[in-house]
This record gives structure tokens, C-alpha cells and sequence, in this order.
């Protein structure tokens, strides 16, 4: 840090705030650290009393935020993202469209170790929008060495730390169980909500059936939809250990390959993943899914619907976070359900 004539200081970074003050109108910093002075602001610096200011004196082997900012920057885009203009020495990233974000949270970890260096994400395995946030980055002093840059770009590896997939998967087969569906003796509840919770991922349910309690039918339906193509299996209710009920031998009847019965989620825990050997996922939701606001459906569904293949590691570890708080007001997903770290 130097002090220089005002008048000297075109292309020279401030090192502090300037407060402007304008009696009845503001009192705000009107120059902010960081600031590269243009020509144009020596006359307001001297209207506001700054004969001399502090700025960085550049040294060799060292970075401006903003520089830095950008260099982690680089570190974190991908596909589907977009920059904001470095302000501050802060870059923010904005998701372009709809579909699933995903953090490498270990190597986020990693570079957040490092001193003077942060990036900040929203939750991994989150659906986002077109205009969302995903991350914000910068260093934390107004200068860093480019040896510290250089050594944070190698823990980062080539990859990408951030990604957001568009939603891929596109049409569902639907398989409502039940007798008491099936018969008439009370109204399909299960359906409209799996329609609703789909639609909102551009998911349609193109096949859908009511084949009550017959395993036999439930296994036919289910091979039927693998087999016209469907994008996505899902079998709704029966999923508990009750004599009659009959949906996890449907499914596993199938021959798809079972991921888990089971998961530590709550709403949510007689939940089934299984694939069929295309890839093609068959899911066995329990009737929690029909009448709770969130669930493992809900947790699980973004990834489905971006053909991000589970494994049981994935649902085992969602026990952390998995307990759903059953506030009297559901906030749903800006909550700490399906959050652990």
C-alpha cells in the first residue's frame, strides 16, 4: 500500500472505501475497495475532499481480487451457467435453465481449506431454474500471491467443480395398486399427486394402469411399460411388509436389479430403486408419497429426472438430514430435509 497524488492515480486500485457524503441525499461508500480508478472519477474524488489516496502497489507474483475471482471462477463453470460481472471482487454463478445441480462437495471442501480462498454453493443434488444462484467466489484479503491461485487450480483438477444437467428423463408408466382402487370403493388420491410432482420436471405419465393387489398384474404391467420404452417406472403404494401387500415381489419379479429396499428417510423408509438392465429405472413409492408434503420421492426425483444413476451408498447416506420436521407450515425445499452434508 502507497500514497499518490489523486491526480496521479488512473489505473491504481484503491485499497479502502471512499464515502461520499451529499447532505439530504447520501452517505455511502462511493468508491469501493478494489476500485480501479478511471479518469473519469478524479473529479469526483477531489469534489470529495481526496487530495491523496491509498492504493495497491503491485508486486510481482501477485493478484487483484478481481483477477483471483475470476481465476476460481474458472474453476467452478460449466455447461448451463453463466457468470455475473466481477463487483467487488465477488463473482456469482446464474443457472441458465431448468435441471439438477451438483457440487463436487470433496474438492469444494478441498480449495475452502486453502487460506484466503472461499466459494460458496447451494446444495448439491438441488433443482434449479433458469435465474437461480449457484455459487459465489472470491478471496478474502484484496491481494493473493499466484502461487496460492496456482496451488488451488491443481487441487481443483481439470473438472469442473459445479454442474447442471437438464432433465432428460421425459415420460413415466404408472402403476397404481390397490383393491380397493381397482374396485371403485374409493378414489385413485395416489395419481394426481405423482402427476403433479412429475409435470414439474417435464416428466408426462404416458401408460397408466390399476392392476389392485395381483403381483402377477403388477409384475405384466411393469414389463409391458419397460418394454413400449418408458422413460421411468414408478409402482405407488404396497409397499409395506403386510401380507397384502404386494408391490416389492412385483418389482423384484421383474428381474430389474433391486438397489435397495429400504432407506433411512423419513417419510419415506419402504421406498424401492431397483434398474432394469437398459438403465431404466423402477421405483416402488410408499403411501406416505400420496399424502406428505416431502418425502424421499421428493429428495430423490431431481436426480432420476436427470438419468443420474443411484446406488445404494446414495440412498444409505441420506440418513443425515433425512428426517423430515413435519413443521406446520412446509417450507419444502428451502428446509433442512434431505440437507445433510
Amino acid at each position: 500500500m502507497k500514497l499518490i497524488d489523486t491526480r496521479d492515480a488512473v489505473g491504481h486500485v484503491l485499497c479502502h472505501d471512499l464515502t461520499q457524503i451529499i447532505p439530504g441525499v447520501t452517505k455511502d461508500a462511493r468508491f469501493r475497495k478494489g476500485h480501479v480508478v478511471a479518469p473519469e472519477d478524479i473529479p469526483v474524488l477531489l469534489s470529495m475532499g481526496k487530495q491523496h489516496l491509498y492504493v495497491w502497489e503491485k508486486a510481482p507474483g501477485m493478484l487483484h481480487e478481481d483477477e483471483a475471482a475470476e481465476r476460481l471462477r474458472a474453476l467452478c463453470q460449466n455447461e448451463h451457467m453463466h457468470p455475473t460481472p466481477v463487483k467487488e471482487g465477488k463473482i456469482e454463478l446464474i443457472a441458465d435453465r431448468d435441471g439438477l445441480f451438483q457440487v463436487d462437495v470433496a474438492r469444494l471442501a478441498a480449495l475452502n481449506g486453502a487460506d484466503d480462498i472461499m466459494i460458496a454453493t447451494r446444495h448439491t443434488n438441488t433443482a434449479v431454474h433458469p435465474g437461480d444462484k449457484l455459487a459465489g467466489m472470491r478471496i478474502i484479503p484484496l491481494v493473493i500471491s499466484e502461487e496460492a491461485l496456482r496451488s488451488a487450480e491443481a487441487r481443483a483438477g481439470s473438472a469442473p467443480l459445479l454442474s447442471l444437467t437438464p432433465w432428460k428423463r421425459k415420460t413415466c408408466g404408472l402403476i397404481t395398486t390397490g383393491s380397493e382402487v381397482a374396485n371403485g370403493l374409493i378414489p385413485d388420491a395416489f395419481t394426481p399427486v405423482i402427476m403433479d410432482k412429475l409435470a414439474a420436471y417435464g416428466i408426462s405419465v404416458t401408460e397408466h394402469c390399476l392392476p389392485g393387489d395381483d403381483m402377477q398384474a403388477i409384475t405384466a404391467a411393469a414389463l409391458a411399460y419397460q418394454a413400449k420404452g418408458v422413460d421411468l417406472i414408478l409402482c405407488t403404494g404396497g409397499m409395506s411388509v403386510d401380507p397384502d401387500d404386494k408391490t416389492p415381489g412385483a418389482i423384484r419379479n421383474t428381474g430389474a436389479e433391486i438397489v435397495s429396499y429400504g432407506a433411512p428417510v423419513l417419510p419415506g423408509a419402504m421406498f424401492l430403486l431397483g434398474y432394469f438392465p437398459d438403465g431404466t429405472p423402477i421405483l416402488g413409492l410408499p403411501g406416505c408419497v400420496m399424502y406428505a408434503r416431502a418425502t424421499i420421492f421428493d429428495l430423490l426425483l431431481p436426480r432420476i429426472a436427470a438419468d443420474v444413476r443411484l446406488g445404494r451408498a446414495d440412498l444409505k447416506g441420506l440418513g443425515h438430514g433425512g428426517l423430515c420436521l413435519s413443521c406446520p407450515e412446509c417450507h419444502y425445499p428451502n428446509c433442512s430435509f434431505g440437507k445433510g452434508v
